[in-house]
This record gives structure tokens, sequence and C-alpha cells, in this order.
């Protein structure tokens, strides 16, 4: 009989896979015995796997390019990484290493830069998409950059208002671009994004504030969608009218020569996860060049801003459980030694699934449990989203060696939604973040980033 945890994973899905595997009945992940990691460092503990952001990066310039010789496309793809997504230090620093350019969205992100710069991490020559709502103080350090002579800082519109402020009181001439505000999926709560200037504006505002302004230089029409890149008939229709005011642009603007087409190509989040992303990248630059054909107008370079595609799979949280609690017939719930709360709060925000499986136990029989968090809030849980089913190996009370989990792919946002280094949810400790690498060899490293958050650092923060 077939009713090992192994044997449920391997008859439910694709396994093992490119990324996971099973030794002696534990896990590895990326070739990186996570046991050994545990072992080494304790749980709850944070990952990231640098060689993973340099894979993605690689996968969707590989797959551009490839779909741009394929209709003989006339003009260059450029891969941005938008920060927001993760801002630590040795992530910007493996991006950059593959000559990918950047895209901000607030005041900070530009000092960011600057320390990036000093460091040797980043150059002026290097593209610098400054999107979002632009405050006093980001206005500011943009005309900095400039000013620095940093040569490639576009200036993405919001609104109808920031090129105003941008130039006030500034002689420097900017590169500008100008974000659509698209329109949201039916079942949105919202008809149109509350980013950028809406499609109607756009041509006016062109016309009264750009097209003779000797100090302001239109380069760039940015298009994104909030639901992401996907294959149905609501991207494909946005995605024409977008290239289509491209190309009405184009024809009164000849400095404008590139199409930003945001982020959204998205990360696996279970083991059977099928997106076809040749075919995406393949159709986008396809559709592109068709339009511009029509419209008689040269292609645009392609712009893309990939942020949980380029980190999110790099990262995983391990937890063990330290307790199973029956609490009626048929729900157990496993204890984890941390919150979801305080560590993905994606989790309980957006209801955000991820690759969910056992470190260890392989070998033993599976049970259907609940997962719950440490706090004292009724939504400290994790559910699979498919009638709330999760299954892990049996809880032996007996059992030298706890159970312990991971979830994986959860690279992108979390650290920084979750509020790390600050007050966390009933003061649970922020967990060790361990970087993992791979030397000249091949073989695999590990540094500790950041230390389990002592209560002294919370106390200073409260103010005690």
């Amino acid at each position: 009989m077939k009713n090992k945890y192994v044997d449920l994973i391997e008859q439910t899905s694709e396994f093992p896979t490119d990324e996971f595997r099973i030794v002696d009945n534990e896990l590895y992940f990326n070739d990186i015995p996570l046991m050994d990691v545990i072992e080494q460092y304790g749980t709850p503990l944070r990952i990231t796997y640098l060689p993973r952001i340099a894979q993605q990066i690689q996968k969707a310039r590989r797959m551009f390019n490839v779909a741009m010789a394929k209709v003989d496309y006339n003009a260059d793809y450029h891969y941005c990484y938008c920060t927001k997504s993760s801002h630590f230090s040795f992530v910007l620093e493996e991006v950059l290493k593959h000559d990918v350019h950047v895209e901000t969205s607030s005041a900070f992100d530009i000092n960011l830069i600057e320390e990036m710069y000093a460091n040797g991490k980043f150059s002026k020559e290097n593209y610098i998409l400054c999107n979002g709502f632009k405050r006093p103080q980001y206005i500011e350090n943009i005309q900095h950059l400039i000013d620095e002579g940093y040569q490639n800082v576009i200036t993405i519109l919001d609104n109808k208002f920031e090129l105003d402020r941008l130039q006030q009181d500034f002689k420097g001439k900017c590169k500008v671009g100008i974000r659509i505000a698209s329109e949201e999926e039916p079942k949105f709560d919202f008809y149109t994004s509350r980013l950028g200037i809406r499609y109607n504006d756009i041509l006016p505002y062109y016309y009264e504030k750009i097209k003779d302004n000797p100090n302001a230089e239109l380069k760039l029409l940015h298009f994104f969608i909030n639901t992401g890149i996907k294959d149905t008939a609501y991207y494909w229709s946005e995605l024409s009218k977008a290239v289509e005011l491209y190309c009405e642009l184009k024809k009164i603007c000849p400095e404008l020569n590139a199409l930003d087409i945001g982020g959204g190509f998205p990360i696996a989040t279970h083991l059977d996860y099928n997106y076809d992303y040749e075919y995406m990248a393949e159709e986008i630059v396809a559709q592109i060049k068709n339009i511009c054909s029509q419209n008689g107008v040269p292609e645009p370079d392609i712009f893309t801003e990939f942020g949980s595609f380029t980190v999110g799979e790099s990262g995983a949280i391990l937890y063990s459980i330290v307790n199973q609690k029956q609490q009626n017939d048929r729900e157990s719930w496993n204890m984890i030694d941390s919150s979801f709360i305080t560590t993905l709060p994606d989790t309980w925000a957006i209801s955000q699934r991820y690759i969910l499986l056992a470190i260890n136990h392989w070998d033993k029989e599976y049970q259907r449990v609940h997962l719950g968090g440490l706090t004292c809030d009724s939504e400290d849980f994790y559910s699979a989203g498919h009638n709330n089913a999760i299954f892990l190996p049996k809880i032996d009370p007996n059992d030298e060696q706890p159970q312990y989990i991971g979830l994986f792919h959860t690279g992108a946002y979390q650290e920084a939604l979750a509020g790390f280094g600050g007050i966390q949810h009933c003061l649970i400790p922020a967990p060790k973040h361990v970087v993992i690498d791979r030397d000249e060899e091949g073989e695999y490293t590990t540094k500790l980033f950041a230390k389990e958050q002592s209560y002294k650092s919370m106390l200073k923060i409260l103010g005690y």
C-alpha cells in the first residue's frame, strides 16, 4: 500500500523536478541538502539561493532575443529589475552582475543606486526607470542623478503635474516616459488603474508640455497590467491598445523609441505549475512588430521590469513543527515555530500560495493537517487553497528529529511587507536569514546575513 508521503507527492505531481529531489528521505532544493543547512542554522530560517537569480535573468533575456530573431525585430531588449521586489544588497549585487538595468519607485531607491555606484557595482550608463508617484524628495533625488552624469535616467510621468515639478528650478535636460493608466480586468474593484495618465489625455499632454519643450525629451511609453502577463483576451487587447498609442506618438515624436511592458511574468506556485514563457515572449514581440508594421513606424526597444520573476524563486523559508493540536474529530493543527503573518504576509493579505513540502521524514505515512502560526491572531494560518487540504508526514511524538517543512519561491516582497528589522506581530522575532551561493568549483556556500531578531532590538524600537 502506497501511503507514504513520498508516494503522495510522486503520485500527485511531477516529481522530482529540476529544483527538488529526495536523497535518503530528505529534500534537496537546487541540490542543496536542506537538513544540513537546518542543522547548522536551526529554524525558523529564511534562505536566498543566489544562482537562481542569474538563471531567471538569462532565461528571460534568451526568450526575448530568440523571439526577436524569429520575426526579424529591428530593436533591442532591455531587462530591468524593479528594486521593490527585494532591496537587499546581495540581491542587487547579483542582479547587476548580469548587465541588468533598474526600475525605482521611491526617493530612497535613488540613494540605494548611488551607494551601489560608490561601491563600483553600478554604471552611470545603466538605464534607471523612475516609476511611481513623485513626491518632492524623489524628484530632488532624480535631479541629483541627472546632475551627477547618470546618462540614462528616464522619469516615467505618473501624472500631469510631475514634469512641471521635475523642471522647477532645474536646468538639466530630462528624458521622460509616460505611464498609461491601463483599464483593469472587469472583475477588479475599479475600472482604471490609479497609476499613470489616462489614454485620452496622453496626446494632448504631449503637445502641451513636451513637444516644444527644449528641456524635455519623450523616450518611452510605459504599459503595465496589474494581473500580469497572461494569455487572455484582456491582456492582448490592452497590449494592442498600448502599441497603437505608441505608434500614434511615434509619428509626431521621432525621439520616442521604447515601449516598457512592465513586469508580470509569474513564478511557480506549485510543483505542476505550467506557464508557456516562450510562447508569451514570442507572441508579445510578434504583436508589437505587426502593429508597428501596419502603422509604418519602426518597432521600439522593449523594456521589461521583472521583479518577482527575477528574485521570487530564489527564496524559501523553513520551519519546524513544534506541536500538533487535535482541535476536533477532523482538524489537526501543526504549529510552526514562527508566524505566517510576520514572515509571509502575502499568505494572509492576498491568499498567496507557495510550494509547500516536507524537508524530512518522506518515508512516513502522511496525514491531512492545518498549519498554524504562533501569534494569537485567527488569521495566522496557511492553507493550500484546495479545500484547505495540506498533507504532511504524520507526527510521531517519540521521534528525536522534529518535522521540518519549507515554503518555496518566497523571495519577492515578503521581507519588505513584513517590516524587516522592525516590530513583529505579538513580538514574534524575525528569523535568521542565510544567503546561499556557489563557489568557483560549484560547491555551495552559506553566509549568515541576519541573526534572529533579538528582544533588545525590539525594545529599542519601542522606546524602552
